[in-house]
């Protein structure tokens, strides 16, 4: 859905509703995302990775944005999302150190849970990526993180029984 505002020409996304600059470009092979959308989160990855003080939630901004853009239920986006769901669980709800995401990623794909696809919530509304982009400094930008981590978390409420489950079979 475009639409003209001056002499600039908008996009939004399908599945978190960011309006950016109509652009070409890719997107992720199976997270649902405009081009632009698709760019923001790249700029955000280049400041997390670029200074170590932007980093320390770098695992809770992937799963913020992978439950921003939960694709169609195939296969691959059932396994991701279910996974950046329930690390997701793990640090809003449990308290784990975002820095520990990789760790346990590794440890629930060693006892992986029968995933299944969830419906997604409607994100139009709510923060995105470009939220966390507009911070000047880098504590801003982790209470952004985290700010945005926990509404994403919100906002799948209906499923959370489910993927506490999924989180219970996969980390015995």
């Amino acid at each position: 859905m475009n639409r003209r505002t001056g002499d600039q020409q908008t996009a939004e996304c399908p599945s978190c509703g960011l309006r950016s600059l109509t652009i070409e470009g890719p997107t992720h092979p199976f997270m649902l995302s405009s081009p632009g959308c698709w760019a923001t989160f790249g700029e955000v990855l280049a400041l997390e990775f670029g200074d170590p003080a932007y980093f320390s939630l770098h695992q809770m901004t992937v799963d913020s944005y992978a439950a921003s853009h939960p694709g169609r239920p195939e296969r691959q986006a059932i396994q991701a999302i279910g996974l950046h769901l329930m690390t997701l669980q793990l640090f809003i709800e449990d308290g784990i150190d975002a820095s520990e995401g990789p760790k346990l990623h590794k440890r629930m794909v060693g006892h992986p849970p029968e995933l299944a696809w969830l419906e997604p919530p409607e994100l139009h509304g709510r923060m995105t990526v470009a939220c966390v982009l507009e911070a000047t400094t880098a504590s801003e930008h982790l209470v952004r993180i985290r700010s945005w981590a926990e509404e994403v978390w919100a906002a799948w409420a209906p499923h959370h029984p489910i993927v506490r489950d999924w989180v219970r079979q996969s980390l015995p």
